[in-house]
């Protein structure tokens, strides 16, 4: 018995559509970050279509503070979170509804990244360094920001009490720069970006940076307890994506010369677009050169530190004690680069 040739071929077509693989479904998530260009990585990998590839469609949630990120994740309004650590985080993290999966930026010794600004006023009557900070008036973004830690760090380092700076809290980045700008704080921190607009515009004078002062793991990646427990196929092409971002950032804006010397070549100058896409204010390429912070190549966490900010907050009172860092990092994702001694 012989078949028409036409009845082989459409059996050939029939047996080949049925082993023909469905493609991926797209996850469609969104991540909220601040537009800094600590944040870059993930702004690169969105450009660079690397989430895409991993079939994730990313929306990116500008915010103005890093609790709002960390609220944000917990309120399931994101699915993941990219900012500096804070006492709020701690306690909502400990409350199981976070989980730490990747490093963010931290403050390692010659990258700048988070200045101490003094204003004009203040640095003309002798406040030219983080030392002479005490019992000055500095605005930062939250009682229990990174900036608050920043400065019980140098109080520790110095000497001098924290509870003899005058701490004003202004809620926001911008909020910070026109306290500074208007006279009514001695000084502020801010990230590099931020810092130099001030400087340029001359209405502030760069006094030190905190990687000169106190090193630290600064932020993280993260998600929802929930994402963390139900979708962790998706979290790992998500954190595929990211590092892909991380190696081009660190290729582009961590590179130094036989000397030491960091180098900013074609390579940094082909990301600048998605900067100024997406980092505020825009940022110029000199400006890049000063404010690239460091950020590990694959998102490693310094471990250590995270644990010894938890036990920070809690003894200021701003962390409930039962907090335990060993319960809200998920170090299965990317393997640690200092375990907690």
């Amino acid at each position: 018995m012989s078949w028409p040739l036409s009845g082989l071929l459409c059996a050939a077509l029939v047996l080949g559509a049925c082993h023909h693989a469905e493609p991926d479904p797209i996850d469609k998530v969104s991540i909220a970050a601040l537009p800094f260009i600590s944040s870059a990585p993930i702004f690169i990998a969105k450009e660079r279509g690397y989430f895409t590839a991993e079939h994730i469609e990313l929306e990116i949630k500008l915010v103005d503070a890093a609790q709002a990120a960390a609220l944000a994740v917990a309120a399931r309004d994101a699915d993941f979170g990219i900012t500096a650590f804070t006492g709020a985080f701690f306690n909502l993290a400990g409350k199981g509804a976070l989980k730490v999966i990747a490093a963010q930026s931290r403050e390692e010794p010659g990258y700048d990244f988070v200045a101490y600004v003094a204003s004009n006023r203040a640095y003309e009557a002798g406040l030219r360094a983080p030392k002479d900070l005490a019992g000055k008036s500095v605005a930062i973004s939250t009682i229990g920001s990174s900036f608050h830690y920043n400065l019980g760090m140098l109080a520790d380092k110095y000497g001098f009490p924290l509870g003899g700076l005058q701490l004003r809290p202004m809620q926001s980045i911008p909020n910070m720069m026109a306290a500074l700008s208007g006279g009514q704080v001695d000084a502020t921190l801010l990230p590099a970006n931020n810092a130099l607009k001030l400087q340029t515009e001359g209405v502030g004078k760069i006094i030190g940076w905190v990687h000169e002062q106190t090193p630290w793991q600064l932020g993280a990646l993260f998600t929802s307890t929930d994402n963390d427990q139900h979708k962790r196929p998706m979290i790992t092409r998500f954190i595929r994506a990211y590092q892909k971002g991380l190696a081009d950032y660190s290729a582009a804006f961590l590179a130094k010369d036989t000397s030491g010397k960091r180098v900013f070549g074609d390579t940094a100058k082909a990301l600048m677009p998605v900067l100024e896409k997406w980092v505020d204010p825009k940022p110029s390429f000199e400006t890049v050169q000063q404010a690239a912070n460091y950020m590990d190549p694959q998102g490693r966490l310094r471990v250590q530190s995270v644990y010894e900010q938890v036990a920070w907050y809690q003894k200021q009172g701003l962390v409930d004690t039962t907090v335990k860092a060993a319960d809200f990092l998920d170090l299965s994702f990317v393997p640690a680069q200092q375990p907690a001694q």
